[in-house]
């Protein structure tokens, strides 16, 4: 993913079914996405796998990269773009190895200045930040000012991704302060009009 303007980096909803596909295009279509991720808990590998190969093709399709998260061997098994790594889900430099020199690798970094310049040196390919607001996909911990964005930003040439609560209401101050990527879950998928709407609603905030 390169330096491009600011884009949408989707995360799945934590559960999905087999009508996904076409919310997922919808989406797609609709606003500037580069990435979605595929976070489904509480699912063994197996069942993922068979969910993913649909979303999978959307994607293709649409030139917008499709990361796994967590598991570097859930990746390689589907061929997927890359994979994102918490904190405990292994490193970088395993990850390369086993996905190859193509492959996306990011990082969640949480409120870390080091451990954002650890990724890096580890070889990741984005690190990202928060959750800089209250979000009820995940439990966080960390709640990190924007301007660790600009920091990092002012520093490294490395993309840097902003992630937790994230809004088309208060996106603005997180791509101001020079988030490459806002990651958005909620937002889009829960939106009152549909994911097309969810997506959409950020056009105006992303240029």
């Amino acid at each position: 993913m390169p330096n491009l303007p600011c884009q949408l980096y989707l995360i799945s909803p934590p559960a999905i079914d087999a009508s996904f596909a076409d919310t997922l295009a919808a989406a797609l279509d609709a606003g500037p996405v580069a990435a979605l991720q595929l976070r489904l808990k509480g699912l063994d590998e197996h069942a993922i796998a068979g969910l993913a190969e649909p979303l999978q093709r959307v994607c293709a399709e649409r030139e917008v990269a499709f990361i796994v998260n967590d598991s570097i061997a859930l990746a390689k098994r589907l061929g997927a773009d890359g994979v994102h790594l918490g904190q405990s889900d292994g490193d970088p430099h395993d990850a390369r190895v086993a996905l190859g020199p193509s492959a996306q690798i990011g990082v969640t970094c949480h409120a870390s200045r080091h451990l954002a310049m650890e990724a890096g040196e580890a070889g990741a390919d984005y690190v990202a930040f928060g959750a800089f607001y209250s979000t009820t996909t995940k439990e966080t911990e960390h709640r990190p000012e924007p301007d660790i964005l600009s920091w990092w930003s002012a520093l490294f040439e490395l993309p840097c991704v902003a992630i937790g609560g994230i809004t088309a209401d208060n996106a603005a101050p997180l791509i101001e302060a020079g988030a490459d990527f806002i990651a958005v879950c909620s937002a889009v998928w829960d939106h009152r009009e549909g994911a097309a709407a969810g997506a959409r609603a950020f056009e105006n905030v992303l240029r």
